[in-house]
């Protein structure tokens, strides 16, 4: 072939290359009624990197919210100011979308510590643009935990967190977590049966309603008018076969109930969640919000683990609602 053939081919040859690149490139969730998020929790148990990396993995897999956990600590964990915050979002077209937040709710002496506590974290989150907050129970430890009137507490400290919100231009609702007051589903209904429905909500978490033997679509649908927050989490029960090592070197004994947790969290569909059946859920009420993937294990890596999510949503759940 003649010099000026091949410098002929070139155009063709580029835009081919392209176009490989292209169908080779993976599918990103489409961020359209449904978005998606991640958590900040994950990187809580590698070593300390700096946040920009974190914002990278979420700009390459498509996850364009996160929630924030930790706060105000993780300001300073990562050398960040709220200004600063702001600044590295925006300029990558992300979202801080919530923060897992929790609080003395049982205790009746810090009544007015707890909702300002509350108010300054959503204050924090609207600067930031975001309306939501994800609230965790105390601890089913805690000796008031176990008793009528601490229930009650939680209900009444959610109320008034609730009617903050409503005030604030914010909704809020309870997280469901293992070892907390709000874990089983008899726990679930006792809380969504005496909260005020205009004020809280259900901020439901997938792996934890299945580790607590709820059905989790059930569960979903019961409460599908009340949902506005979510995370998308896979588990099964597993028994880890030795001590678990987390990224940061931390040991959790094999023995021991940290160990079997972290054990038992999978990247979406390599677990037991009916997740397709949680998005169908999802579409009866044309839900628009945030759906957080929220990991505690990525066995290869958050970039890794998020890709492979990236492909359950894009394969399984976007086709049936988007």
């Amino acid at each position: 072939m003649s010099r000026r053939a091949f410098l002929a081919t070139l155009p063709a040859l580029s835009a081919g290359l392209a176009r490989a690149a292209e169908n080779s490139a993976p599918d990103l969730p489409q961020n359209k009624n449904v978005k998606w998020a991640l958590s900040l929790a994950l990187w809580n148990y590698r070593p300390r990197g700096a946040f920009t990396d974190v914002l990278d993995v979420m700009k390459d897999t498509g996850f364009i919210g996160i929630r924030l956990t930790g706060y105000p600590g993780f300001l300073q964990r990562y050398g960040l100011t709220e200004a600063k915050l702001g600044q590295e979002l925006s300029k990558r077209g992300l979202h801080a979308v919530s923060i897992s937040w929790n609080g003395p709710l049982i205790d009746p002496s810090q009544r007015q510590e707890v909702l300002k506590s509350a108010r300054t974290a959503m204050k924090f989150l609207g600067d930031l643009g975001a309306s939501h907050l994800v609230v965790f129970t105390p601890s089913r430890i805690l000796p008031r935990a176990t008793s009528p009137a601490g229930f009650q507490e939680l209900c009444d400290r959610c109320n008034q967190i609730g009617e903050l919100a409503g005030e604030m231009g914010f909704t809020a609702g309870v997280h469901n977590h293992m070892g907390q007051m709000v874990q089983t589903r008899e726990e679930i209904d006792r809380f969504m049966a005496a909260v005020d429905p205009k004020l809280f909500g259900f901020s439901p978490d997938t792996a934890h309603l299945n580790l607590a033997g709820c059905n989790v679509v059930e569960t979903m649908d019961r409460y599908k008018e009340r949902i506005r927050f979510l995370d998308y989490k896979d588990s099964k029960w597993t028994t880890p076969a030795h001590d678990v090592v987390q990224p940061n070197g931390q040991v959790l004994p094999q023995a021991s109930a940290n160990a079997r947790f972290f054990s038992s969290i999978y990247d979406l569909g390599d677990g037991q969640v009916d997740f397709p059946g949680c998005h169908r859920v999802l579409k009866s009420v044309q839900y628009r919000g945030w759906i957080c993937v929220d990991l505690d294990t990525a066995r290869d890596g958050p970039r890794s683990s998020y890709q492979h999510c990236d492909e359950y949503i894009t394969r399984n759940l976007e086709p049936i609602y988007v």
